[in-house]
């Protein structure tokens, strides 16, 4: 069978997609050559061809009822996130039976299917996903690995795209574009490609060979981009030299020059981030460039005294009305910068400060805006163990430019003897202390006293001696070199990345949808992982397609879920949904949403 159906047929009789057929009207009829085990639950004639096709039987008689492809629901969610908006005027690929578009619904599908792989697609009934898409049926593997490896021909394009999808995210939620979350995430990599230098992993608790990739997401966590790292700089120059200056240039409704020379204290935008990124140099700089810093204090200092603590009731992202134990004091940095300092007082009398720069808002929206960073964290997790976020799309390496600089090996091997050095020493140190003179010993036993301290007050000597040897060592070598200058034994690849970056971005595409049906289901639920968990459930649900080609509407009816109380919820996302007025794809289809035996 060829990779692709491109080439079946000739002239007027190539196969076509349904779509097509709506719209010229076309009414053939294809043989039945045992479609039943071949593409799932459904035959291949031309009239059962899509959700969309209609025929002189009448519009209630076509009915297609599809397995566990609730996925629909979120169709105008990914139409409104842009899914299709650019697909044309940024990517090409040669036409044929599988249009541009179908391969981008496709892949968000699945993402939302929890496909977790390319290779999972071939265990699915391909005549049952052909018909979201119009189609007699979704491609085969290769034929997909062919169209996504077109679609990423050109390096650089599934960046500019993402760009793009993230300018318009902020544009169309200016609420969320005044905090932004700033942190990275480690994609292990246990492959043998290449050797990939170690990172800390904190979830492993392990060093382990991977990739760094910064992410930037809303307070909720929803994602905007991703910077991806193949040799890691650190959070504080990934912040500097790509986030702040790519932030700066789309985050929409920034205060204009006037106003920013009028009110000395006024921040165009507020970047938050973990312990990593503290750097009291750092944070001058930004207020320099007037970007407010939100940040754990790495170094809080005493305790303050419970008496300034003040209760403060706040309303935290999620929703939830909770009372905070807040204080706040004006600090002064090593570098005599002046910055505030909130903190919070738990339950079981543990303090947490933050620092900030944002001058203007009240204690207890920096507090909630700190404390928001989790919805990162939860995010990092949820993508990973739903959106498989760390699975490689493409086997290979490409070449790291010459000029990248690198941790230079002997420099980080001799850091390293330092560092472990320094942690005997101060276990000696410990050691020193403890030992103890008692008030009544005999004679003896001071002698055996004086030899152990004088031992150990040896051994410290000599350590630091070996320290301060191994430090004027470390002097003499640079700590950067270029990756040109690695030795062979140490010189590494980076793993391909254009076709990662391409499916990442659906993927965001995707959780984005998935989080806006959540949210219109917490309408009527209180937690968000109670509604996220129905949305699941409802892609997982049977439904019904009910194409009339008289009022151009498609219906798709849900069959009902397990409660009274989930159908009644589904009921309320269906009027939702309804309203939005989606066409569908290739048509001019009205989508129309309902649950069975709703009237």
């Amino acid at each position: 069978m060829p990779d692709d159906l491109d080439t079946i047929g000739g002239g007027d009789d190539l196969f076509r997609p349904a779509a097509l057929d709506i719209a010229t009207g076309f009414d053939g009829q294809i043989d039945d050559y045992g479609a039943r085990n071949q593409f799932g639950d459904h035959r291949l004639g031309q009239q059962n061809r899509s959700p969309a096709s209609g025929n002189e039987r009448g519009a209630n008689d076509d009915i297609n009822p599809l397995q566990r492809l609730g996925d629909l629901f979120a169709l105008p969610a990914l139409l409104l996130l842009g899914l299709l908006s650019k697909s044309r005027e940024m990517f090409s690929m040669p036409e044929g039976f599988y249009p541009l578009e179908s391969i981008f619904l496709l892949l968000a599908l699945m993402a939302l299917g929890r496909i977790p792989s390319l290779e999972a697609l071939r265990y699915v009934a391909p005549g049952e996903w052909g018909k979201l898409m119009g189609l007699d049926r979704i491609p085969e593997v290769r034929t997909l690995r062919q169209k996504i490896t077109q679609l990423c021909s050109e390096q650089g394009l599934a960046e500019r795209w993402s760009n793009a999808l993230a300018k318009q995210w902020m544009a169309q939620e200016p609420e969320c574009a005044g905090v932004f979350y700033a942190d990275g995430h480690v994609r292990v990599y246990h492959g043998k490609l290449t050797n990939l230098p170690r990172r800390y992993i904190a979830r492993e608790r392990l060093c382990l060979r991977g990739t760094t990739d910064y992410w930037v997401n809303a307070m909720d966590g929803r994602p905007f981009f991703v910077v991806s790292c193949a040799v890691d700089p650190g959070l504080l120059s990934v912040l500097r030299e790509q986030i702040v200056p790519r932030l700066k240039a789309d985050v929409p409704n920034q205060p204009s020059e006037e106003q920013l020379e009028a009110d000395p204290l006024l921040s165009r935008f507020t970047i938050v981030f973990d312990r990593e990124g503290y750097s009291p140099r750092f944070f001058a700089q930004m207020k320099e460039e007037r970007i407010a810093i939100l940040t754990y204090h790495k170094f809080p200092g005493e305790l303050w005294p419970e008496q300034e603590f003040q209760t403060h009731k706040v309303s935290l992202v999620n929703g939830e009305q909770v009372s905070l134990q807040l204080a706040e004091r004006g600090v002064r940095l090593s570098n005599d910068l002046w910055v505030r300092e909130v903190r919070h007082l738990s339950e079981k009398g543990h303090q947490s400060s933050i620092l900030s720069t944002d001058y203007r808002s009240d204690l207890t929206r920096v507090a909630v805006a700190m404390f928001a960073r989790w919805c990162q964290e939860i995010f990092f997790k949820y993508m990973r163990q739903h959106y498989n976020l760390d699975r490689l799309i493409e086997y290979g390496t490409e070449a790291i430019p010459d000029t990248t600089r690198v941790i230079n090996p002997a420099w980080r091997q001799l850091d390293s003897q330092i560092r472990r050095q320094n942690g005997l020493l101060n276990r000696e140190l410990l050691q020193f202390a403890q030992i103890q003179l008692p008030q009544e010993m005999e004679p003896q036993q001071v002698e055996t006293y004086q030899r152990k301290k004088g031992q150990l007050q040896q051994a410290i000597e000599e350590r630091r001696s070996q320290i301060e040897q191994l430090k004027a060592q470390r002097k003499t070598l640079p700590k950067h070199i270029q990756i040109k200058d690695l030795p062979e034994q140490d010189r590494f690849h980076r793993l391909r990345s254009e076709k990662k970056h391409f499916i990442d971005t659906i993927k965001l595409i995707a959780y984005r949808a998935e989080t806006a049906l959540a949210q219109l289901a917490r309408e009527k639920l209180k937690r968000l992982d109670d509604a996220r968990s129905l949305i699941r459930q409802l892609f997982r649900t049977e439904v019904d397609l009910v194409p009339d080609q008289q009022n151009k509407t498609l219906t798709v009816r849900l069959h009902p879920t397990s409660t009274q109380a989930h159908d009644e919820i589904v009921r309320h996302l269906c009027v939702e949904l309804t309203e939005i007025e989606t066409v569908f794809p290739g048509t001019d289809l009205r989508l129309v949403y309902e649950i069975s035996g709703s009237s």
